[in-house]
Parts: C-alpha cells; structure tokens; sequence
C-alpha cells in the first residue's frame, strides 16, 4: 500500500464510521439490537480480516483479558448511548455530541493519570464546549434534542474512558486482535437484552444491521489499522476529523435532518478544535490511542 493508496483507505474508513448514524436510524430495532447485531457481524468481519491479511495473535495474559473485558463493557455502553442519541435527536446531534470526547479525555487524562494540561488542551476543552453549547438547539432538559445530546455526550465520555482504558495497556496486544475480542464482548454483554427480541427483527433491518457491522466497524477499522503502517498518525487523526461531516451531509440527502446555521456553527468549531489538537499535539510523546476508531 502507497501513501495515495493508503489516504484513500483512511477517507474510506472515514466515511464508513460517519456512516454509523446513518445505518443505526435506517434500522428500526432497539439499540440493543442494533448493537450486539453490530458487533457480531464485525467480530465475523475482523476474523475475515485476520486470516487474510496474516495477523499474528498474541497470547493473552490474565491481565490481558480483564482489559479486554473492561474495554467490552464500555464500547457496549458507549455504542448504546450514541444509537440512543441517534433515535432521539437524530444523526447530527448525535455525531458531534459524540466528537466531543476528545475533550473528555484531556479531562480525564490529568485526573487518572495525574499529567499537566497543556495549553493546546486547554483551547480544545474550550472550543469544544463552545461548539456544544451552539449545537444545543435549547436547554429544556425535558426537549427531544437535549435529551439525545446528553445521550451523546454520555457515548463520547464511555468511548473516552474506553481509549484510556486501552492506553493503560501495554501495547502488546496487535489492534485488530484486541477489537476482534473487545467486538466479542460486547455481543456477549447484550445478547440477555437482544435475544428475546431477535426473531421479530426484519430482514431490511437487519440488511442495516448487517452493513453497520461488516463496513462501519470491521472494514473501517481494518483499512485505520492496515493506513497507519504508511500515513502518520497526525494525518488520520485529522482525515478522521471528517467523520462527522460524512455523517450530516448523508443524513440531510437522506433523512432531510438540515442542521441549523448555529449548528453548522458549533459542528465546525468542534471540528476545528480536534484537527487543530492533533495536529499540535503530534510533537509531544505518543500517548496510547484506542484500538476502535470513531463510532
């Protein structure tokens, strides 16, 4: 894979996590559903990726699965929120209620790991506020869209804590691998919840489902994964910046969701905040990022 090759597999990858939102309200199942549908279909999609491209498993320690296991509990929690948020407030609330978690994890980071803030976290925790606070078509708590938004920031929070929970790691565990079994995991975690209910899912839902799960979880992830050995880091940390763009533009052709100007307003800012970090943040020491990219 080149570098043209390999930054079009990351704007590929890009679109299909934006897409999350799309597919998760095309469905009319339960989140629940929706998500154990989700990860089982990836963790078949992973096991593909896995045998064709030759992946070396790594033999996994006590430790190992305990984290794995952790990690599950959260990327179920955090995928259940956003489809959640999805169902309540739409795509657009949803998505970038959900982009803010970047700002969750600065937050989060100088609590747990007790690091300094630097400056340029300090501005994104900032911009990304005032983008929140934009996208909020009200503050009545009691209102569809704050409601989901709150939801949203709740999935932004879950998958926050899911990066750090992934960073405390050793590394050791290859990135395909640890989101096969994190996958895994959170089919086992709402199966209690979606199996009485899957026989009367229908078969265009599940048709969603199914995309949901092959392209936006394991193919997203497995071009992320295969573009990181060409494309630096910095750089997919901004191509997937975008993953929010791809999901309103969609949703306005399909849904007719037009976001508002203030919303348009607080999306860039958000957006811009996140590209503007990464891209500073790429000369500081490498910090431990998520085995799972975006939604």
């Amino acid at each position: 894979m080149n570098h043209r090759t390999a930054l079009g597999a990351l704007h590929i990858g890009a679109l299909f996590f934006g897409l999350t939102g799309v597919f998760g309200k095309l469905a009319q199942a339960s989140p629940a559903i929706i998500v154990f549908g989700r990860a089982a279909f990836a963790v078949l999609a992973l096991a593909v990726f896995t045998g064709l491209a030759r992946h070396s498993w790594q033999r996994l320690q006590a430790q190992d699965w305990r984290r794995l296991a952790l990690g599950g509990v959260l990327l179920a929690g955090h995928w259940v929120s956003f489809f959640i948020a999805v169902k309540v407030a739409g795509v657009a609330i949803a998505t970038l209620g959900f982009a803010s978690f970047p700002a969750f994890t600065v937050i989060l980071e100088g609590l747990l790991f007790r690091e300094r803030i630097r400056s340029n976290e300090i501005v994104l925790v900032l911009l990304v506020s005032i983008g929140l606070v934009l996208v909020t078509p009200d503050f009545d708590l009691a209102s569809q869209a704050t409601g989901g938004l709150l939801w949203a920031l709740l999935s932004g929070l879950l998958f926050s804590l899911l990066s750090l929970t992934n960073r405390a790691g050793s590394g050791r565990i290859p990135a395909v691998q640890a989101a096969l079994w994190q996958n895994a995991v959170v089919a086992l975690c709402l199966l209690p919840f979606a199996g009485p209910a899957l026989g009367e899912v229908r078969a265009m839902d599940w048709l969603w489902i199914g995309l949901l799960g092959v392209f936006c979880t394991g193919v997203a992830h497995s071009l992320f994964v295969a573009s990181l050995a060409v494309i630096k880091a910095r750089t997919a940390a901004v191509v997937f910046a975008l993953e929010p763009v791809y999901g309103i533009a969609v949703a306005w052709m399909i849904f007719a969701e037009q976001p508002t100007l203030r919303m348009l307003l607080g999306g860039m800012l958000i957006i811009f905040a996140i590209v503007i970090s990464s891209r500073m943040g790429a000369s500081q020491p490498p910090r431990k990022a998520a085995t799972a990219e975006g939604c």
